[in-house]
């Protein structure tokens, strides 16, 4: 039995977003030794599932196979990315819009904060943008007081930057 192979997408070959913070960096790490704990367990299991005997008519086999080459891809994928990753440190006090930064905006009277982090970390719904979005790109290197435009689906939004931390 050929296991169906998917033709790579649009985002397969993209490398992801190098910037963590030490929390995310460490929480990877934790993930990376997880699957390293867990790899020989399921390498013994395809181990008995082939002692079984035919490989074309073996299912169980044929899934663990396929569990245990998912589960090096993504120990590949994990070492690699923590092998670029570049720790964001907050600079205090710069007075500008950094990576790590948390900014207060003002738009239509309301105000509202944002964490600028790397694309790994972003979360709007608690307000962590990332340094490449739309608004996070638009407010590097700002100051308080700047004003920075960004058009969006329903026209354009201005942000006054209020505060930075």
């Amino acid at each position: 039995m050929q296991l169906p192979i998917r033709k790579p997408g649009k985002y397969t070959y993209l490398k992801p977003d190098q910037h963590l913070t030490q929390a995310k960096y460490d929480e990877l790490k934790n993930k990376l030794d997880r699957l390293k704990f867990n790899r020989p367990r399921l390498a013994e299991e395809v181990k008995k599932y082939a002692s079984d005997g035919d490989f074309s008519e073996n299912a169980a086999y044929q899934i663990a196979k396929g569990r245990l080459r998912g589960m090096n891809q993504k120990i590949l994928e994990i070492e690699d990315h923590l092998k670029r990753a570049v720790i964001i440190k907050p600079i205090k006090n710069i007075g500008t819009v950094q990576l790590g930064s948390r900014v207060t905006v003002a738009a239509a009277g309301k105000e509202k904060t944002y964490s600028i982090l790397g694309s790994a970390e972003t979360d709007p719904q608690r307000g962590v943008i990332s340094h490449s979005s739309p608004l996070g790109s638009a407010l590097m290197g700002c100051k308080v007081g700047d004003k920075v435009k960004i058009k969006l689906a329903g026209g354009e939004v201005q942000y006054e930057i209020v505060k930075i931390e």
